[in-house]
């Protein structure tokens, strides 16, 4: 969450001449409401389930760039189809402190509508952070360079 991934991989997907797809996005275009929403009215299994069934269907698509969202890793099946996919799997690594932030105002995301941000943030990449290196081809740390930089470096060095 915040690392970059929508911003970062719509760049890389221009550079490289691929088509992008954000896989929360696309879950907006496919059901006509916000993440939010979803995650209102299913809840997070609700909306995991749906999160499953898109990731699955943009895997399949030709060479292209995805972003998931942060916590798709949470999800065995997604970390299988993950694991299974021939992808190049890019691990944008980003410190707590950097994600807060990134996130300062942001008043959308439903796992951050809490009162110790920070706290929820540490929580979750504690457990998330080793599921996400296992799962990396790459990982590349962020920090202050630029989207268009990291894009750089990962085309660079990674791809």
């Amino acid at each position: 969450m915040g690392a970059g991934k929508t911003t970062v991989g719509s760049i890389l997907a221009h550079k490289l001449g691929l088509d992008f797809y954000d896989v929360d996005n696309e879950l907006e275009k496919c059901c006509g409401v916000s993440v939010n929403l979803i995650f209102e009215i299913e809840k997070e299994q609700g909306f995991r389930k749906r999160e499953t069934s898109m990731l699955d269907k943009l895997l399949n698509k030709p060479a292209c760039i995805i972003a998931t969202g942060g916590g798709i890793i949470v999800t065995e099946k997604n970390r299988k189809l993950i694991k299974d996919s021939l992808a190049t799997i890019i691990y944008l690594k980003t410190e707590v402190k950097q994600q807060l932030y990134r996130l300062r105002k942001d008043k959308k995301r439903p796992l951050l509508q809490t009162d110790d941000r920070k706290q929820k943030l540490i929580d979750m990449a504690a457990y998330r952070n080793p599921i996400y290196q296992s799962l990396a081809t790459k990982t590349v740390k962020t920090g202050h360079q630029s989207a268009y930089k990291m894009a750089t470096i990962i085309i660079k060095h990674y791809l």
